[in-house]
Formats: C-alpha cells, structure tokens, sequence
C-alpha cells in the first residue's frame, strides 16, 4: 500500500472542510464517504427542513452559497450546495465505502473498508460527524409498545402519518419543527421532561447568528459547556405560536408505555399509534472501536465517545475529530463552525506529525 497524507473518514460537511484544512497545509488526502454522493447526512433528513441560519453564515470555507444571503436554505439547496463544494475541491472521494476499522501502525494507521480494501496513511480526520447515529433511549415500556416506533431519522413527511394519534418526544429544533408540521394532519402532542424552551430567531430585527458572528461569541470554546445539553429553539414565533394553541400540545414526559399507548404523568393513561423519537443522535465511531496509542489506550470512551482535546485525541497520535456537537463551541457541528475546527484541527495534527517519533506497530 502506498503511504496517503490524510485519510478523512466521512465526506459530508465536516470531511469536505477537513478535506480543504489538509489542502491548505499542504497534505493530500483521501475521502472515504460511506453513502453514495459527497453530502452526509443531508439527503436523508427529513422534507420539509430548512437551515436555522441564514445562507450567510452557512457557508464552508472559500464558497459562498449563492443566492439571497438572507435566506434559509432548504434541505435540498444545501445537498446541491455540498455536491458543487466537494467538485470544486477537487480531492478523490470514495463513494458507498464505509469505513468498518482503523489501527495505528508504525508508520501512522490503517483504514479498512467494509469491502475489505485498506488505506495506509500518516493521518486519520474521522468527520462522519456527530449524527450518525440516531439515540433512542430505554424508555419504560418500549419493547412492549405494540405501536410504530420512529426515529426522526426516519421521518421524512406527515402524510404516512396522516389521522394518527402521534408523540413526538423531544425539545429540541427537529422535535418542535417536525410536530408542528405533523399537527396539521394527525393530533400530535410533544412529550418532554422539562417545557420547550425558545429564543427570538431576530433579536432586535437581525438574525441571531449575524449577532452571535458580530460579538465573536460563536468562536468562543465554549463546547464542553455545551455538550449533552438541550439547545434553545430558533423561533420567529410561529412555533410558540402553534404550541400554545395546542397543536400540538405539550405535556411533560409520560411515565411508561404500555402496549396501546402511554401512561401520563398525572396517572391518566391514553392510546398512542405513533411514537416519534426526536431524541438526538450520537457520533458514529464504531470503526474507531480498535484503536489505541502506544501505550494501549483507546480512542474511545467506555460509552464510545471520542476522547479528544478540542477535535485532537487525547489517546491516539495522529487522529483527529471534525464536526463534533461541542467539539469547540457552539457552531461545531454546523455547517458554518466545521471550516474554522477542521483548520484547528489540521494545524495541530499537521505540526505533531512533523515532530512524532515512531509509534510502535500493534
């Protein structure tokens, strides 16, 4: 095999910004992307989803959206968007290859490919990012719920849901946008365990991004504050609008399912046909399962979660993160924070591979 620069795992936002990091710095790097086009997760969210910030302050590094920068974007314009970033770019993309493993070798890692081809370079960007896997959590009951049981990774439109008595469980952006839309064809109630909670989407007449980007605040290293907590909803007063007139509504979380339904927290029990998990996701990282330092330590936590300094591994030379929720602050895992930790990212790998001493094969 001959030696690559960088191997970037994933090429959605956050591979194609880590893609156009190692350019940058000089380093060529290969990008192995498990689906079949260069646009992460993107194309299998659901219809109807549009960015919370502005064209503007969606952008990866050295290309502009196109387009009223005022806008916000749909779905489908930031598929097309990544599309045209990863051809201008440039660098070889691997398509429908899912990275299954990767261990660290004397000369730095080896990356297989579930259809068994393996990929020896100096540097490993793992950026598959931060929703890769959709969370759902044990809830009370669930095994024996005889209802249907979605993720909202697997939502996409109401109508399927169209006259069905649905839950949307959750208190986040995706929770609230999606069981707003529902409730126009299907009685809906959102079920969390504390009351949504919602911030202007244009303070004093601009776009909360344009401030956040104004006082500096979205570069702040505020990431590990951030990290497992519940983010506020965007709001131009639309939702809180349509919560407060009940569809839907919103209750506190039920205490357990029972197999026709839920039981609520006052007691009262009722039949459910649809559960709808807008739980979160978690990183993907099980092809870092097996990989460890020089001195045995893993890359990964106990409950699989990347062991990292701010996109940088604690554990294992030579490995990095982008695309991270609360990698290093409060814009991430968004389209507009991945260029600015790929690049910080880079430069600290690129600086310790200078300067490594050879790390002994396992």
């Amino acid at each position: 095999m001959s030696l690559l620069d960088a191997v970037v795992i994933g090429a959605g936002q956050a591979g194609l910004a880590a893609a156009w990091a190692l350019r940058r710095h000089g380093l060529e790097p290969l990008l192995l992307e498990a689906g079949p086009s260069p646009t992460g997760s993107w194309s299998r969210y659901y219809d109807s989803l549009t960015l919370f910030s502005p064209a503007r302050f969606s952008e990866l590094p050295d290309l502009a959206f196109g387009g009223d920068p005022d806008r916000y974007p749909t779905r489908d314009e930031v598929v097309t968007y990544l599309g045209a970033y990863a051809q201008r770019l440039g660098v070889p993309i691997e398509v429908n290859t899912l990275a299954v493993a990767v261990t660290r070798t004397t000369q730095g890692f080896v990356t297989r490919a579930g259809d068994g081809r393996e990929f020896a370079s100096r540097l490993v960007i793992s950026a598959a990012g931060g929703f890769g896997a959709p969370y759902r959590p044990a809830l009370p009951g669930l095994d024996a719920f005889a209802g249907t049981v979605w993720h909202s990774a697997e939502y996409r439109a109401p109508v399927p849901l169209a006259g069905r008595r649905v839950v949307v469980v959750g208190a986040g952006n995706s929770a609230v946008q999606i069981a707003v839309e529902l409730a126009e064809v299907a009685a809906v109630t959102l079920a969390s365990r504390a009351p949504v909670r919602f911030i202007p989407q244009r303070p004093l007449g601009r776009d909360l991004h344009e401030w956040l980007h104004r006082t500096g605040v979205e570069r702040l290293p505020l990431g590990r504050l951030l990290r497992g907590k519940t983010v506020r909803v965007l709001d131009d007063g639309r939702y809180r609008a349509a919560i407060d007139a009940g569809r839907p509504d919103w209750r506190p979380m039920f205490t357990r399912l029972t197999p026709d339904g839920v039981v609520w927290a006052d007691g009262t029990s009722e039949p459910v046909d649809v559960l709808l998990l807008a739980t979160g996701f978690r990183p993907q990282t099980t092809h870092l399962a097996d990989c460890a330092g020089s001195d045995g330590r893993g890359a990964l936590d106990a409950t699989g979660r990347p062991l990292h300094d701010r996109g940088v591994s604690s554990t294992v030379a030579g490995l990095g993160y982008v695309g991270l929720e609360g990698q290093r602050g409060i814009a991430s895992a968004t389209l507009r924070g991945v260029g600015r930790d790929a690049e910080h990212v880079v430069r600290r790998l690129a600086a310790g591979a200078r300067t490594a001493a050879p790390v002994g094969a396992r």
